[in-house]
């Protein structure tokens, strides 16, 4: 009769331990970031409707080095800034540039891609160099390295800044006329130039910032240090470099 209730109460304690197991593997928290809904090659859909790019990949792999979970919600870059402000997002990947006043609000990863940016044109215009569009109107995207740029020149050029959430509003403003010119980052209009946009690069690229990983300034440091610790690994093992190849050819 012991022996039988030995049994019982082992096969009793073993039932709690994986019910505990499971329970904990049930309450694994979940991060939520928030990203950009067209920022090309960072983030986009793909004709297949899939929602891919190289910030979705590389989020994907620095989860499944680290064993993380983590839920991306397509929000539009201020909103997806919006959302991590208003604790409805854990993290932001989303081209967004590292910048000295973004630091005092963010925490950032280090840099996991060194930009900068180029002016672009309709395809068919005479434009050939920035001192052409003096006086004229310029597209540029909200919160981006590119506005930045173009506001920091507008005095100097008399140029008139019109603003989009949207890329591809953007390059439409540019190819229906409503604006002489727009600003953006150089991997994204290469891309979208790539893949037939309409538009055309003059002038040089002009240096800009680095996009970095970023969580509200003293929140969410495990999160943070996750990414950092998997982005390393994945350069070290050359997953980054085969991302970064899958979206923006070799020159």
């Amino acid at each position: 009769m012991k022996k039988v209730i030995r049994i019982i109460s082992a096969a009793m304690a073993l039932a709690l331990i994986f019910s505990l197991a499971a329970c904990g593997k049930s309450g694994e928290k979940t991060y939520v970031v928030a990203t950009d809904t067209t920022f090309a090659p960072f983030e986009f859909t793909d004709a297949s409707g899939k929602f891919v790019g190289i910030d979705v990949d590389i989020l994907a792999a620095v989860a499944e080095d680290q064993g993380f979970k983590y839920e991306l919600k397509s929000l539009g870059f201020d909103a997806a800034v919006a959302a991590l402000e208003s604790n409805q997002a854990d993290g932001v990947i989303a081209g967004m540039s590292i910048t000295d006043t973004r630091k005092e609000k963010y925490d950032f990863s280090s840099a996991y891609y060194d930009s900068g940016v180029v002016i672009a044109v309709n395809g068919d215009s005479a434009t050939a160099t920035i001192d052409d569009l003096k006086g004229k109107t310029i597209a540029v995207k909200n919160g981006t390295e590119g506005a930045t740029y173009a506001e920091s020149i507008k005095d100097e050029y008399g140029l008139t800044l019109t603003y989009f959430d949207d890329s591809a509003l953007m390059y439409q403003e540019v190819k229906t006329g409503g604006a002489a010119a727009c600003v953006e980052d150089y991997p994204v209009m290469g891309y979208g130039i790539s893949q037939g946009n309409g538009l055309k690069m003059i002038g040089d690229m002009v240096q800009g910032s680095s996009y970095g990983f970023a969580v509200m300034k003293g929140k969410n440091a495990e999160l943070l240090t996750k990414f950092e610790t998997g982005l390393q690994n994945i350069i070290k093992n050359g997953k980054y470099q085969e991302i970064l190849d899958k979206y923006i050819a070799k020159a």
